[in-house]
């Protein structure tokens, strides 16, 4: 699971350790992600399934995809779909994908690096793995992660972010047993280069077989963290959390994550996608590739697709 990783993780600048007054946020529960299979058939674990909408505001939706190594030829990935009323988040931690949009955005992402699409009022999208890697097979493994928009943004103009893995912010523990990726939003004083409309912070955190540390987290946002790869424990009683696990936090300043002193056969540290952001407390309708505030404007989403309105297929993807 290479990501984003550095030669000399004390050369990077320090999250201090929590002064004496920091409430570490405790675990309100824990559940595990069943296996799926989304578009042409890459499986995916369901992040967020049965976890309460409520407890997960800003956020609607996360899939890991993957890690799975495939055979030549077998390499998968979705057909043109429409999005509108949210934000999709892709980020690549092995292989590589290929991203294309009605709106002219798009490119390759590889290890580290995140797509963020801004579906807003309304796009076509595409992702698929290159042709080489088609033919090649080879492991892929990655996160889709859906953020909800306000009802005052939901039809702000479509947008493209490309952010490749050396514009994230690179953090380590005190002692050196941990790094923390920052996507999104600010932590430690320090910030991700992804543009938000929704207060939110995304991070991938590496810690090391027996280390520990305490995250600071804003207290106005919600925290969820979900287990990539490995195993360890959160919150202050050490909650036990292992891969395809999501633990849901209450109030507080830290979050408090430790490591297996045994590494399991598949990955020699805990992976964590930590996130939370400030709710949005607005009604949710939503519907297949639709998140809106009402089931009206749901229908009407569906009735603007099937008219063309939410952009056409480029020509040279429509002749194939």
């Amino acid at each position: 699971m290479p990501a984003v990783t550095v030669d000399n993780i004390l050369a990077l600048p320090r999250i201090p350790l929590p002064d004496a007054t920091a409430v570490a946020r405790p675990v309100k529960s824990v559940t595990t992600a069943p296996a799926g299979f989304e578009g042409e058939g890459f499986p995916v674990r369901r992040a967020f399934a049965g976890i309460d909408l409520s407890s997960l505001d800003p956020f609607i939706h996360i899939d890991q995809m993957g890690e799975v190594n495939y055979a030549p030829g077998e390499p998968k990935g979705t057909p043109w779909h429409p999005h509108r009323g949210f934000e999709t988040v892709t980020y690549m931690i092995d292989g590589i994908m290929e991203h294309k949009d009605s709106g002219g955005g798009g490119g390759s992402i590889g290890g580290g690096d995140t797509q963020w699409m801004t579906a807003g009022a309304g796009i076509l999208h595409i992702e698929a793995p290159p042709e080489h890697l088609v033919q090649s097979g080879g492991l892929f493994h990655g996160v889709q992660l859906w953020v909800n928009l306000p009802r005052d943004n939901k039809m702000a103009a479509p947008r493209y972010q490309d952010i490749t893995g050396n514009k994230v912010a690179l953090l380590s523990s005190d002692d050196g047993g941990a790094l923390v990726r920052v996507i999104a939003g600010e932590v430690s004083g320090h910030q991700g280069p992804g543009s938000t409309y929704t207060p939110i912070a995304l991070t991938h955190v590496t810690v090391a077989p027996g280390a520990a540390f305490a995250l600071p987290w804003n207290r106005d946002f919600n925290a969820l963290v979900y287990v990539l790869a490995g195993s360890g424990s959160v919150g202050p009683d050490r909650r036990p959390l292992r891969m395809g696990q999501t633990a849901v936090l209450g109030r507080g300043d830290t979050i408090d994550i430790a490591a297996s002193d045994r590494p399991d056969s598949r990955s020699e540290s805990l992976e964590v996608f930590v996130l939370g952001g400030k709710p949005i407390r607005e009604p949710v309708a939503m519907a297949g590739p639709f998140v809106m505030n009402t089931r009206s404007e749901v229908i009407q989403a569906f009735e603007d697709f099937q008219a063309g309105r939410l952009g056409s297929i480029p020509a040279e993807y429509a002749r194939d």
